[in-house]
């Protein structure tokens, strides 16, 4: 048999032995309602293909990787409920996906009970990480404090020193206007307006009446979701954002919805998890085979969910085994390259110390933007020292 035949064969044997041992389930929950539905495939698109490279590359520890995905309608109530089948129906014993902070607020102090581990790729709250302890908690995404931090030194610079607020009237977008206010305070401004603006608002009239009647020399926008599509177009046919000389935000405008936000946000800046640009060699390959097969460039949603399977991989490896327990000993203190560059898991509050972006949308041909790295910020200029010690 010639050494071509016998790669084959050997190949062939491992495919086969991977598939017949049993899988490792990673659950992935979705949202199928509301202002967030719309990021489905975000969340999807980017934990088929993780999988899809680690099982062709021999699964992990001879085991394929399974994905069990849940969708739910967006409440923590619903969250809890998606997770509780996961883990009971489906024999979940690793869960990810999308999760604002109120959801993972509802899943994390009942995970362990579940004998499961939470892999939040999505919750930015604090309080998630400075609250309170989860031993099964694990999180990845930028906290609202490290969002705050990308933003302050461009708050500082701008020479602004009255702003107005527009935020989402939920948790995320509360606790971005209380940060964002203590940072203008800091700097020696002060907050003019500030409203909010209930999750599902179809029109946005009022908020921007209230924005255009008293105007500040700088505007800051907490909107997310199809909520942001809304609200952009709809202060474009009021030159709402024109009437401000600095408009800064955190995921309002990005490459998820700016096809449908078109040039209403050029000129703003928006403090981001991540970027394409990032320069780790993980990323210029998951950037180019994202191109491939989508024909543009991965979202910060999606980065995020790929990061998470990176993670989980390396703590697999570390561990040598996917026992929940074993994995929760690797992913605590998990130094591992991925995506974004070099992070760190770290141990005392299973927080990811990992870079953010300061992206700005700039104009991309007729009735189109783009969002283009200003900066990029390293992990330990963004990062707050852990306020617990959870070991």
């Amino acid at each position: 048999m010639n050494k071509h035949l016998i790669a084959l064969a050997l190949a062939f044997a491992t495919h086969l032995s991977v598939s017949a041992a049993e899988p490792i389930k990673i659950g992935v929950l979705t949202v199928d309602s509301g202002p967030f539905s719309f990021l489905q495939s975000h969340y999807i698109d980017p934990a088929k293909l993780a999988v899809e490279e680690i099982n062709k590359n021999g699964g992990l520890l001879g085991r394929p990787v399974e994905l069990v995905m849940q969708s739910h309608a967006g409440t923590p109530a619903t969250a809890l409920a998606a997770v509780a089948r996961l883990t009971q129906q489906e024999k979940v014993q690793f869960v990810t996906g999308f999760l604002t902070t109120g959801m993972s607020m509802a899943v994390a102090p009942r995970i362990e009970s579940m004998n499961a581990l939470l892999l939040d790729g999505s919750a930015s709250g604090d309080d998630l990480t400075t609250k309170t302890c989860f031993s099964n908690y694990f999180r990845s995404m930028g906290t609202d404090s490290m969002v705050m931090n990308v933003l302050r030194p461009l708050i500082q610079k701008s020479g602004a020193k009255t702003w107005s607020v527009i935020a989402s009237d939920f948790a995320t977008g509360h606790t971005y206007a209380s940060k964002f206010e203590k940072i203008v305070e800091d700097s020696g401004g002060s907050i003019q307006t500030k409203v909010f603006a209930p999750l599902g608002t179809a029109d946005f009239g009022s908020q921007v009446a209230q924005l255009a009647a008293k105007p500040a020399d700088g505007l800051a926008v907490f909107v997310m979701g199809s909520d942001g599509i809304t609200l952009a177009k709809q202060q474009q046919q009021f030159g709402l954002f024109k009437r401000f000389k600095t408009v800064v935000s955190s995921h309002f405008t990005n490459e998820i919805s700016l096809p449908a936000q078109g040039d209403s946000t050029v000129g703003v800046f928006d403090a981001q998890t991540y970027s394409p640009e990032f320069p780790a060699a993980l990323n210029t390959a998951f950037v180019g085979e994202y191109r491939k097969r989508f024909n543009r460039p991965p979202s910060y949603v999606e980065a995020e969910t790929y990061q998470v399977f990176e993670l989980f991989r390396a703590a697999v490896l570390k561990a040598q085994s996917a026992d929940v327990q074993a994995v929760r000993r690797a992913m605590s203190g998990l130094k591992t390259a991925t995506i974004f560059g070099d992070v760190e898991m770290r141990a005392a509050d299973h927080q990811l110390v990992r870079p953010m972006a300061l992206l700005q949308i700039e104009a991309s041909g007729a009735g189109k933007g783009a969002p283009v790295l200003r900066n990029i910020v390293a992990a330990a200029d963004v990062t707050p020292a852990p306020v617990l010690n959870c070991n």
